[in-house]
């Protein structure tokens, strides 16, 4: 027999078992939704009465702030704080605001007392040399052990000295930088406020102790000197201190020697040595480390055999295998001249070159 209230015939195969209130079991609403639902429908009486629609909007409920939200506004103001913190904490802001000081250049020409002494064999100029012990070109070029100083780590330190070895290897080995072809390797590396003082060295060239090409980089007068090898030999030493708390300096002491034989005369020319004696003086703020370049403060070079009659502010006119040193001397200094730079010349000792 059926239940009570269930069709004569029982209840139809297609409905769903439990009669219909099954159906809609999971969509029944209970007191708690209801209280919270935006709209209320009027009763009977309310929509006579009052012409009104058949239903009214509540108002929300008002609840003071979730756990989430006050959450929420710690982390906003936390963050907000930070930055400001930050701001004024910046480590980079005291530093950029300086700007660096014009690179001072001193470029001493040293002339032979004699004939250049040169050979065919490159290999015999070097080992009758004082560079027979120096290694090959960046292999000369050694770091300092690691160190570290009081406001700038290891990998700080590491960052600044590699960044002055990088400039030793553009400016004073790189094949194009030497022929006079490129000047951008160097360039690329220093800092770029003294970028202005850099392209006016190589554009209006002068020896102003200001505005040197040499100064910045070696390069040969391409008409007149070519390298017999590219296997230049270098010794010297890196240095790096803390001058303050935001500024690093590296110096750099390091003698380059060339093999260079006249330009377009082929293999079977005699070739022979010039010697380069580079002091560098750098400077590193942080952005500087950050950036992988360099501030010049100050550049020492000697450089020979040269004529010390012949300007060396663009290029160097090496003296190359027989040949003597032009008479006369450096160029007259003006003492009444302000802002200009003594002339210099040194003799270059016989025992700096090969002994064939």
């Amino acid at each position: 027999m059926g239940e009570p209230g269930d069709p004569p015939e029982g209840t139809p195969e297609s409905a769903p078992g439990g009669g219909g209130e099954d159906e809609y079991r999971s969509v029944v609403f209970d007191e708690s939704f209801i209280r919270a639902a935006r709209l209320q429908e009027f009763s009977a009486q309310e929509r006579i009465t009052d012409h009104a629609p058949a239903v009214r909007r509540r108002p929300g409920l008002r609840r003071g702030f979730t756990r989430q939200a006050v959450i929420l506004v710690i982390l906003i103001v936390i963050a907000f704080g930070t930055a400001i913190y930050m701001g004024v904490r910046n480590p980079y802001q005291g530093v950029t605001a300086r700007r660096p000081e014009p690179l001072r250049m001193t470029v001493i020409p040293l002339s032979p007392q004699g004939p250049v002494p040169g050979t065919v064999s490159v290999s015999e100029l070097y080992a009758h040399s004082p560079a027979a012990e120096f290694r090959t070109a960046a292999e000369g070029i050694n770091l300092p052990p690691e160190q570290h100083t009081a406001h700038f780590s290891e990998s700080q330190v590491y960052a600044a000295l590699t960044t002055a070895k990088d400039y030793l290897v553009e400016s004073s080995l790189d094949p194009d930088v030497l022929t006079g072809k490129a000047v951008r390797p160097v360039r690329i590396l220093l800092d770029p406020q003294q970028l202005d003082q850099f392209d006016r060295s190589f554009d209006r060239p002068a020896a102003d102790g200001r505005h040197e090409a040499i100064g910045w980089l070696v390069r040969f007068d391409p008409k007149q000197a070519e390298l017999a090898d590219t296997g230049i030999r270098v010794q010297g030493t890196l240095r790096a201190t803390e001058s303050d708390a935001d500024t690093l300096e590296v110096v750099s002491d390091h003698t380059f020697v060339y093999a260079l034989r006249p330009a377009g005369a082929g293999s079977d020319a005699k070739a022979s040595l010039f010697t380069v004696r580079r002091e560098l003086h750098f400077r590193f703020d942080r952005d500087d480390l950050r950036m992988h370049q360099a501030e010049m403060l100050v550049s020492y070079v000697q450089a020979g055999p040269l004529s010390c009659s012949v300007d060396s502010a663009a290029h160097l006119h090496p003296l190359l295998a027989g040949q003597t040193p032009k008479e006369g001397g450096p160029a007259g200094t003006d003492p009444f001249a302000t802002g200009g730079t003594t002339s210099l010349c040194g003799a270059l000792a016989p025992g700096a070159q090969p002994s064939l």
